[in-house]
């Protein structure tokens, strides 16, 4: 994919057998569970606000399955920020197991997010 050495991932892991599907694929909840968290993980480091709840995740068709072994990375990037609530983009990226390193795009989505206090109220963006 490009620009892969510029780019820092929000996370990355390898996926393992208990993550996977009668058909040895990588069920899709899993991944969606890893947006998820790329997302909340790049809306913190973004705006420094500590909690945020998920109110919205658009779209997300898989290009591509995902395979146990494969090294996944959800790459996560900030697309608007608004008073109480952040929209994350999220790229998905496997590098197959003993292929040489190759890559494949399995899917993306935009997520947004609200910011919450203590008491899952919600409130404006650093406050």
């Amino acid at each position: 994919m490009e620009n892969e050495e510029k780019r820092d991932a929000a996370i990355r892991l390898t996926m393992m057998p208990r993550d996977t599907n009668a058909h040895g694929t990588v069920f899709g909840g899993v991944i969606l569970s890893y947006i998820d968290i790329a997302g909340g993980v790049e809306a913190v480091r973004h705006t420094k606000h500590e909690r945020f709840v998920t109110v919205a995740m658009n779209e997300v068709i898989f290009h591509e399955p995902v395979f146990i072994g494969d090294l996944v990375s959800f790459y996560a990037e900030t697309v608007k920020v608004g008073n109480t609530s952040i929209t994350i983009h999220v790229e998905v990226e496997a590098e197959r197991f003993g292929n040489k390193g190759q890559k494949v795009r399995v899917t993306s989505a935009d997520l947004t997010f609200v910011a919450i206090d203590e008491k899952r109220e919600k409130v404006r963006i650093g406050k």
